[in-house]
């Protein structure tokens, strides 16, 4: 008997998800003015002018093809890039640069491949330094503000002071 019906062996578990799998297509005579985010896996064809970002999501990643452009800041976990970027590049994991790659800006990255001809006019920043810049630019910040409120105090004693000096004894 080939078909039986009284088989209870459990159901085999569902295939895993494909994390490389490409949800949202932008064609390549699209343009798309104004930020961007997405979730889940996004491949351009066309042109983004804005940010282009993945919404909390560590599995989202962002192909880009070889005629397509973000002009724009790009803060994505994964990149797979071929096309052109003019603004800085953000990868939380890995960053893949094709031949065709053009960067006119930073990439932060953790992990990078770059193919033979990719271009990058900015500089590499690996994760770790990055951290230690921001740390670096954040105590930058906080003494600048410090400052800032010692010369306030000071002015406002020296009008203290003006007043005083023009009341007559």
């Amino acid at each position: 008997m080939m078909f039986n019906s009284k088989n209870t062996s459990p159901s085999p578990p569902p295939p895993p998800r494909n994390t490389g799998a490409v949800e949202t297509l932008i064609g390549r005579q699209t343009e798309i003015v104004g930020d961007l985010r997405f979730t889940g896996g996004l491949h351009l064809d066309g042109k983004v002018t804005g940010n282009v970002a993945a919404a909390a999501d560590k599995s989202a990643h962002l192909s880009i093809s070889e005629n397509a452009a973000i002009e724009g800041e790009v803060r994505v976990p994964m990149i797979v890039l071929n096309g052109a970027v003019t603004g800085d590049v953000y990868a939380s994991e890995k960053v893949t640069l094709g031949a065709k790659a053009r960067v006119n800006g930073n990439v932060f990255y953790k992990v990078i491949e770059m193919q033979p001809g990719a271009q990058i006019n900015g500089q590499l920043v690996h994760e770790t330094m990055a951290a230690a810049l921001a740390a670096r630019q954040q105590a930058a910040a906080v003494q600048d503000y410090s400052n800032e409120h010692r010369m306030i105090d000071v002015q406002d004693v020296g009008v203290q002071e003006h007043h005083a000096e023009g009341i007559p004894d």
